[in-house]
């Protein structure tokens, strides 16, 4: 059986597997652990508080520093409501495209990595080749933040982070991150013919609305010199705002859902603290002069670290020395390769399949792009017995 052949075998496995992110993955994690014990790897399973979800982590080579993680998450999108043409969770082959959820996010570049685990066993690697494997990526990053925690405290530093998301193996070196948050605001009902009375939880959630809005506009003015991103600064979204029951009814609960994506560490650090002044030394005294027990709580939904791009990044020029790429693209969508550049990693950004085909109905991933993801990966091993 050829490499290609391989590969396209360990994927129609690993699409059996339905690990939305609602549900366990460990069907998948001990399919993982048992191909990679086979060739000898090291393998630890870092499970999540419930017990039901775990990262894998996994080593080849020697236990010192300066190696490589591929890395991939192993949650997958729901199905429901998608009109699919084949059934999601069984690998098809139409015309040199193999069908399923998860084939190109991103059991594809996954199903690489362990086909060619057998090969790359049998290299005299001076610096180890590391598989990490990670739960809830697409809720909020959930597993990679407590792989990323481990891995600061180990004694072994890898020095290159590759992330196999659907970039059609193109180079990417940077992205914004997503920060999602729900703010709920509670105040005090009564009748609608004395406003005074009551602290209306709608009209405090629109000023706060309202100077999310107008610290949307001052993020313009923070955009970095030469910034590729489209649009080039942070921006603010307002997903929603949900509150009252009736006309005459002061608001005693509302909601507002919303979001940022900085395009840098300080514009994270600017609105959150912005934000939070408001709130607490603005709006809530206003609210507990009249109600005591008024309240604005902010729940954080996930918060993914952007990839900065960086004048210096040994993953961005390893992969384009080895794509042959003569620069490197920025993308709009989130990936976990922000949370390895917080502890230090190089990381860069290319895997198998478009991200157009993500999170669809009859998701696809082509071969030929997971036989030029083996290309890739074998460059990367051999980089390792220099």
């Amino acid at each position: 059986m050829n490499k290609l052949s391989r590969v396209q075998a360990t994927l129609a496995d690993l699409i059996a597997f339905p690990t939305i992110s609602v549900d366990s993955n460990l069907q998948m994690m001990a399919y993982l652990e048992e191909s990679l014990t086979k060739v000898g790897a090291r393998v630890t399973l870092q499970h999540d508080a419930t017990g039901k979800k775990a990262n894998l982590w996994a080593s080849l080579g020697p236990e010192v520093d300066g190696g490589v993680i591929l890395s991939g998450h192993s949650d997958v999108v729901p199905v429901e409501d998608q009109d699919w043409t084949t059934d999601p969770f069984t690998l098809v082959e139409k015309d040199g495209l193999l069908y399923g959820r998860g084939t190109c996010d991103m059991k594809g570049f996954i199903a690489a990595c362990i086909a060619l685990a057998p090969d790359f066993a049998k290299l005299d690697l001076k610096r180890p080749i590391h598989f990490a494997f990670t739960y809830d990526e697409e809720t909020a990053c959930l597993g990679a933040q407590a792989l990323v925690k481990m891995l600061a405290k180990s004694p072994v530093k890898p020095a290159i982070a590759l992330i196999g998301e659907p970039t059609e193996m193109r180079v990417i070196e940077g992205h914004k991150g997503c920060c999602e948050y729900t703010t709920r605001f509670t105040g005090l009902e009564g009748h609608g013919s004395n406003p005074n009375a009551g602290v209306n939880a709608v009209e405090y959630a629109v000023l706060y609305v309202s100077k999310l809005l107008e610290l949307r506009e001052g993020l313009k003015s923070r955009a970095p010199e030469g910034s590729r991103f489209d649009p080039p600064w942070t921006t603010i979204n307002i997903g929603g705002l949900h509150g009252g029951v009736a006309h005459n009814v002061i608001v005693g609960k509302a909601e507002v859902d919303w979001e940022f994506r900085p395009v840098q560490a300080t514009d994270y650090d600017y609105v959150t603290t912005e934000i939070t002044r408001y709130a607490t030394q603005e709006l809530l005294p206003k609210m507990q002069a009249i109600h005591p027990e008024a309240a604005i709580h902010t729940e954080t939904l996930g918060e993914v670290a952007g990839l900065e791009p960086m004048e210096i990044n040994a993953a961005r020029d390893l992969l384009a020395e080895l794509t042959g790429a003569n620069s490197a693209d920025v993308v709009s969508f989130g990936t976990e390769a922000g949370l390895f550049q917080s502890i230090g990693i190089d990381a860069v950004v290319c895997g198998p399949g478009s991200i157009a085909q993500a999170h669809k109905p009859d998701e696809f991933v082509a071969k030929d792009q997971l036989a030029a993801c083996i290309k890739i990966l074998e460059g990367v091993a051999h980089r390792l017995t220099q």
